[in-house]
């Protein structure tokens, strides 16, 4: 463990860990590269058989974030204060400030695969890992002074559907029509239906962090090859509020189906943490100390935490620097102010929890 860092040394991690492009299932290269500044600084780490990079410490709190990004190749630079490139903000940015301060402060630390696919390296880590940390601080991007509390569900599914084949001009619906008909009553009954709680003070009626979010993902049918049916296959995802469980989403869109089939795969249920535990006490006070009022961000979409918390009973917060407005972007960028300041933050939460 190392008492200070140097912001030459974050920026030039920051920089390499961009510059090497590792889309989910491509990341061997960008782990090795992690590996390497862990063994710089005389830490103990790993490559697990899944691809995660592990290098273990004092488990009063474990800091971890994914390694792999979306598809998109952006031309890696600084200007000025912002450096652009894929992963720059999601998730990169965290992935680095983290590994920083896990050097800095001792503290454990996972670098995860395949976050923006399935979550297969989250997955297994709360498989396979043998002890279970104290506090979890998930890595991705919230902005250098707010957390991230909650999270909605993920739940995937898609129809499948035969109707035989004949003439347009009959009246008898095929299976085109019937996966059609199943979505349309679907979207109607999440849209008309008011599945919210009551709202309280600090929510808003109409919060989408609150509402079940249906949406297409992908259909393909016509007349099969033998030209004897018409099929359908329908990709379709939901993302599902804390009031919700993944469970109840799904019993609502098979009760809507007449026809077909579905068949429902990468369910994530939803997480909502307290505001209260020590972990986002920590990050207010430290938010605090450099002149910055925290904010607490609920997320429509879903992330490793879900995981984490599906698993582990232990206080956990998402946070990270970068701008998630940028996340996926063709203009992916994050400020090097905004990278530093997180880091100090991150210094300072690990060394207050460390000492519980």
């Amino acid at each position: 463990m190392s008492s200070t860092w140097s912001k030459k040394e974050a920026k030039s991690l920051l920089v390499d860990l961009v510059s090497i492009p590792s889309y989910s299932g491509e990341e061997k290269q960008c782990a090795e590269k992690l590996v390497e500044f862990f063994q710089n600084h005389q830490r103990e780490v790993w490559i697990d058989e899944m691809g995660n990079v592990h290098s273990p410490a004092n488990d009063s709190v474990l800091l971890t974030s994914h390694i792999d990004t979306v598809p998109g190749e952006i031309p890696v630079r600084v200007e000025g204060d912002v450096l652009w490139g894929r992963g720059s903000v999601d998730a990169k940015g965290p992935l680095s400030a983290m590994a920083i301060a896990a050097v800095t402060n001792g503290v454990s630390f996972v670098g995860v695969v395949s976050e923006e696919h399935d979550s297969l390296g989250a997955r297994h880590l709360v498989k396979t890992r043998d002890a279970i940390p104290d506090h979890v601080i998930n890595g991705e991007p919230s902005g250098w002074d707010a957390i991230a509390l909650g999270y909605r569900g993920l739940l995937n599914g898609t129809y499948v559907a035969t109707s035989r084949s004949g003439h347009t001009s009959r009246p008898e619906k095929n299976a085109l029509q019937d996966a059609i008909e199943w979505w349309s009553s679907v979207e109607t009954c999440f849209n008309e239906v008011d599945f919210s709680p009551e709202p309280t003070p600090t929510q808003s009626e109409n919060s989408i962090f609150e509402q079940v979010t249906p949406k297409p993902i992908m259909i393909n049918g016509g007349i099969s090859h033998d030209g004897l049916s018409v099929e359908v296959t329908f990709d379709v995802q939901f993302r599902v509020p804390p009031h919700l469980s993944v469970d109840e989403v799904r019993e609502i869109a098979d009760n809507e189906l007449t026809t077909g089939t579905v068949h429902w795969k990468d369910m994530v249920n939803p997480v909502m943490m307290s505001a209260r535990t020590l972990p986002a006490r920590a990050f207010r006070t430290a938010i605090r100390q450099f002149d910055a009022i925290p904010r607490q961000l609920r997320k429509t979409g879903t992330s490793d935490m879900n995981i984490y918390a599906d698993s582990w009973d232990v206080p956990m917060v998402t946070y990270g620097p970068g701008d998630s407005s940028f996340d996926h972007a063709p203009d992916e960028q994050i400020s090097l102010p905004e990278f530093y300041l997180s880091i100090d933050v991150l210094n300072n939460v690990c060394t207050r929890l460390s000492k519980l």
